[in-house]
């Protein structure tokens, strides 16, 4: 009868252990949970962000807010973040730049890797090589040519040392055999405004920050970053169509819960950000915002974070690139 009794409640404790994370995943969320972004609001990341943010609150039936924490390439927000209780109600959003491209430049308070729990992918970022319209070169098979007829003359802006603009052109400069000079500026705006008034005559850009410039003829669009073309920009070809074949170039943005939260939580907002990105009133609002739904497993974020962050150590290396 002891054994009977000891053996009941073995499994009681096996069916309660059972029972609790299915239970928690369903409770939660019950209160409002918070995303923490390491960029300035208003940012292109920012805005959309907030798109998949309000879907998954009419979806969750909770308020989910961007918290914006700027500064120090991010690591203020990032470090911020690492502080936070492992319960699903504090979440990273973050772009490679910060995981990716930083840590193979500075010193920092986190391994990219390892510091976080992985949720999903949420949107790949699409990028375009912008020339002022003075610029003789009219596609990337001029412009390489202009290059190399004159080695160092041509200039390109960019966000900073470091930045995704400068990565992206020294990625072009390293497998086009060029030399272009690079003038960083400390923030992307006031280097776009040099390229639109022609004081610098061209950059990398994300797509959704220059998308109403080029349209408007302010700006040329040269080519495509990403692999196959914009739906934003139908008719602008690919850098790897119009002269330079195995260049790609996209950026893209990453959720992650706090290390150690339990996995029913982290399954549970997989599933919410799987389910905003799939919503077509979203996803229509996005891709007018150029970048591309992107929802993953959060095995498929690590070995994209680990595999770019690889990508970026060779090429910065390669590159010379150092941080200011």
């Amino acid at each position: 009868m002891k054994k009977l009794a000891c053996f009941a409640f073995a499994f009681a404790l096996v069916v309660a252990a059972g029972i609790a994370p299915f239970a928690r995943a369903q409770s939660y969320p019950a209160k409002p949970i918070q995303m923490v972004l390491p960029l300035q609001a208003g940012s292109s990341f920012d805005v959309v962000l907030r798109l998949v943010a309000q879907k998954m609150s009419e979806n969750l039936g909770q308020a989910v807010v961007v918290d914006n924490q700027p500064g120090a390439a991010g690591m203020i927000g990032a470090e911020r973040f690492m502080r936070a209780a492992p319960d699903g109600y504090t979440l990273g959003v973050f772009n490679d730049s910060l995981l990716t491209m930083v840590p193979n430049l500075r010193k920092v308070a986190y391994d990219p890797v390892t510091s976080f729990s992985p949720v999903s992918l949420v949107v790949n970022n699409s990028w375009v090589l912008i020339a002022h319209p003075s610029l003789p070169a009219k596609d990337v098979a001029e412009l390489i040519a202009l290059a190399r007829a004159k080695p160092g003359a041509l200039n390109y802006s960019s966000g900073g040392n470091g930045s995704p603009q400068h990565v992206a052109m020294a990625l072009f400069e390293s497998m086009a055999g060029i030399k272009l000079t690079h003038v960083p500026y400390k923030g992307t705006t006031q280097a776009t405004i040099d390229v639109m008034s022609g004081q610098i005559p061209m950059m990398f850009s994300a797509t959704n920050s220059v998308l109403s410039q080029i349209r408007e003829g302010k700006l040329r669009a040269l080519a495509v970053g990403s692999a196959t073309r914009s739906p934003s920009l139908p008719a602008v070809p690919t850098v790897a169509e119009t002269g330079l074949p195995g260049y790609e170039f996209v950026t893209w943005m990453g959720m992650f819960a706090p290390l150690n939260t339990p996995k029913d939580i982290v399954a549970r907002l997989n599933t919410e950000v799987a389910r905003a990105l799939a919503a077509p009133d979203l996803r229509d609002k996005l891709v007018a915002q150029a970048v591309e739904p992107r929802p993953s497993t959060p095995e498929e974020l690590s070995a994209v974070t680990r595999a770019r962050l690889a990508q970026m150590a060779k090429l910065i290396k390669e590159a010379g690139i150092v941080a200011e």
